[in-house]
């Protein structure tokens, strides 16, 4: 068994797909109606037969108030692996997103953990 799709609530499907395509660089793998909503993933582009991440919309009210509860306290929805934290840092600042905290050591991992628009913080992790 492997995971294959993980998802992470949005606020807005288009937004989210504009920001994690055109600001994170990950590349669009499905955008498929499903009704009032759309199936929409995205793959790493170093990866695009890897696990992929659905953008799904936060229109359930548990949904949004999970969403709500966990951006309020802090805590990242989920995490992105780099091999260079400092680097990944400065592009994604260059490109206008927002950092709650730069670069930190914690252990034998750096850290890094930013906005993503659409009702989460995304963390980053350099091992």
């Amino acid at each position: 068994m492997k995971i294959i799709v993980t998802s992470i609530f949005v606020q807005d499907q288009d937004k989210a797909l504009e920001f994690y395509s055109e600001k994170l660089g990950f590349v669009k793998k499905e955008d498929v109606p499903t009704g009032e909503y759309r199936w929409i993933t995205l793959v790493s582009p170093d990866d695009q037969d890897g696990t992929e991440l659905l953008l799904e919309p936060d229109a359930h009210s548990a949904a949004k108030e999970y969403q709500k509860k966990i951006f309020a306290e802090g805590i990242p929805a989920t995490m992105f692996g780099v091999s260079d934290i400092h680097e990944k840092y400065k592009q994604l600042m260059e490109k206008g997103v927002k950092f709650s905290m730069e670069p930190t050591k914690m252990g034998e991992m750096t850290i890094a953990v930013f906005d993503d628009t659409c009702g989460n913080f995304i963390q980053l992790i350099q091992r």
